[in-house]
């Protein structure tokens, strides 16, 4: 890695719990407080793609060296969020919509199953506690922040595959999820409209579960439900492509 960069604009994600300007505690090593610092900044849209990273001004801006920063950003370039590319430096991966639609359409069918599997275990303190962030999500549509609801949104889901039995299953989900983290604030952003249907159908989910629903009819309402942001992503991006012309 060189220690290259300049800046860029804000720009959407995922879904973190920790914001930007808060650092991981002070039991964790240097390298791991850089890692979360830079992830949780590129999550939350204050890195934006394509934003360069200059190494040596975000060791400043943490109070560490450059090792430790240089170190997570190698982590995060093999997670894919973050591109090296000769004589510029190291940068914030864009948004691939093709690793998007083949990510959402893969974490459709994996989360279906898993909630399906999940439903029989989900005790009524789970559906209470799914119920109370859903009612957060509802809170969040009057003023509008993308950001926290994604955070809320993978809360909500949590709660209903984190009971998954099997466990293969319930691996492919968090890869899923993982490798939307740096997509998932964007998605909200571009299609709001679609944050208020989503909202309905978690509570569509949480009564089928209640009402002890069949496995094949939770998995399809899972199913559709993680579709239908898809589509209105995809939806929102050839709208968007045709204006252009």
């Amino acid at each position: 890695m060189h220690d290259t960069a300049s800046a860029a604009g804000p720009r959407a994600a995922a879904t973190t719990t920790r914001t930007a300007t808060q650092t991981p505690p002070h039991t964790a090593s240097k390298s791991e407080q850089a890692y979360a610092a830079v992830k949780a900044r590129i999550v939350d849209g204050t890195y934006s793609p394509g934003y360069r990273l200059v190494l040596a001004k975000i060791a400043e801006d943490l109070g560490v060296s450059v090792v430790p920063v240089r170190e997570a950003i190698r982590r995060l370039e093999a997670e894919g969020l973050v591109k090296f590319e000769r004589n510029v430096g190291a940068t914030v991966a864009g948004i691939d919509p093709t690793e998007y639609l083949y990510t959402m359409q893969t974490l459709s069918i994996v989360e279906g199953a898993a909630t399906a599997l999940s439903a029989p275990l989900i005790g009524p303190a789970d559906v209470a506690r799914a119920r109370a962030v859903n009612a957060e999500m509802r809170d969040c549509l009057e003023h509008f922040d993308p950001v926290r609801f994604t955070a809320l949104n993978q809360d909500f889901h949590s709660v209903l595959f984190e009971h998954c039995p099997n466990p293969h299953i319930l691996d492919l989900v968090h890869r899923g999820w993982n490798r939307l983290a740096s997509l998932r604030s964007s998605t909200f952003r571009f299609v709001p409209g679609r944050a208020h249907d989503s909202v309905a159908e978690h509570e569509a989910l949480l009564r089928l579960i209640e009402s002890g629903a069949g496995a094949d009819e939770i998995e399809k309402a899972a199913r559709l439900h993680r579709s239908a942001t898809l589509d209105a992503y995809l939806a929102q991006s050839n709208a968007g492509s045709l204006s252009a012309h």
